[in-house]
């Protein structure tokens, strides 16, 4: 049967190619494992992987070193952070954050947003999340997260809730999804969305 981690990675990259992504930042790329099966796949002509923690990343230069060394596709590798728009990185096709929002403190996430749906304001952002009202199935209480490191796991009525207001916000279509085996009431282990963005001249962020 097929892991949650591999399922994670697996949906972000169907959702890549099912809306026609050529390109797209990895924001919270970790040690590159979605990048290394986007590599693999031969289909994309440019990847960038931009992460926070210098030693995940040390590990993805080295796990991914014949691809940064090759002409194709371009990759990149960057020690930044996902709440700043890095200049060098715009107009790409998608934005995909893997179990990565739940990492940034909530007092950060507008910035976050912003630095999304406005100062890059790629086609598509892709993002997978734990499913809050699933850790009863994990052993967790109430008040407990998956992991230390976790700020925030949201149920699914939040999850929606923020995906739907970000929609209208932005200017985008939200489409939502749910990765790993099904509990008939919890729900899956990870909770997904694809934004879309609407190509309306009449939008303003503002």
């Amino acid at each position: 049967m097929e892991d949650l981690h591999d399922a994670r990675l697996n949906f972000v990259i169907g959702s890549l190619l099912d809306c026609g992504a050529r390109n797209f930042i990895d924001l919270g790329c970790g040690a590159g494992s979605l990048l290394k099966k986007a590599l693999l796949s031969g289909y994309f002509d440019a990847i960038v992987g931009l992460e926070t923690a210098a030693d995940s990343l040390a590990v993805a230069r080295a796990e991914l070193a014949d691809y940064l060394r090759g002409p194709s596709p371009e990759l990149r590798l960057i020690n930044g952070s996902g709440l700043d728009v890095q200049p060098q990185l715009q107009d790409f096709d998608a934005i995909v954050m893997v179990e990565t929002i739940e990492h940034i403190d909530p007092r950060q996430l507008s910035r976050l947003e912003d630095a999304l749906f406005v100062g890059y304001r790629p086609k598509h952002v892709i993002l997978s999340t734990p499913n809050r009202d699933y850790n009863p199935l994990y052993g967790l209480a109430a008040h407990e997260l998956r992991e230390p490191d976790h700020k925030f796991e949201w149920s699914r009525i939040r999850f929606r809730s923020w995906g739907l207001r970000l929609a209208r916000q932005y200017g985008y279509h939200a489409r939502f999804a749910h990765i790993g085996e099904a509990h008939p009431e919890l729900g899956s282990p990870t909770q997904a969305i694809r934004f879309s963005r609407i190509d309306d001249q009449r939008f303003n962020p503002a």
